[in-house]
């Protein structure tokens, strides 16, 4: 008991000392600012009329509702995600734990137990 207490107040100390360390002085990186937070990305291109040159990427459910009752595999996952127009694609399985957060650019596939969909989404 005598050699615990005098190592743990060692540790104790070691750790102290550790988090009064002073951070590197660093550049931040290119796509930081000096406070810590990222860049703002620049703005998107605009054409002579003032739109974006590209519109966003936008979910069209109905035009995957082939995929209804098919196995989701690799290649059905692929055809869905360019049918719908989708920047990005999730299958989401009985009991999968998934954000709620609404992407307009996402496609979500709703499978049963056997790998077949049930719903095509977006979101």
């Amino acid at each position: 008991m005598r050699l615990i207490r005098p190592l743990s107040l060692a540790l104790a100390g070691l750790f102290a000392l550790s988090a009064c360390a002073t951070p590197s002085q660093d550049p931040p990186p290119a796509d930081e600012s000096a406070d810590g937070f990222a860049a703002a990305p620049p703005p998107p291109a605009m054409d002579e009329a003032g739109t974006n040159e590209e519109a966003p990427m936008t979910c069209d459910a109905k035009a995957g509702q082939w995929a209804v009752g098919n196995v989701a595999d690799e290649a059905l996952v692929a055809r869905v995600k360019a049918d719908t127009g989708s920047d990005r694609v999730r299958v989401i399985k009985p009991g999968m734990m998934v954000t709620m957060d609404y992407r307009e650019d996402r496609v979500n596939l709703d499978v049963d137990d056997d790998g077949k969909v049930l719903t095509v989404r977006c979101g």
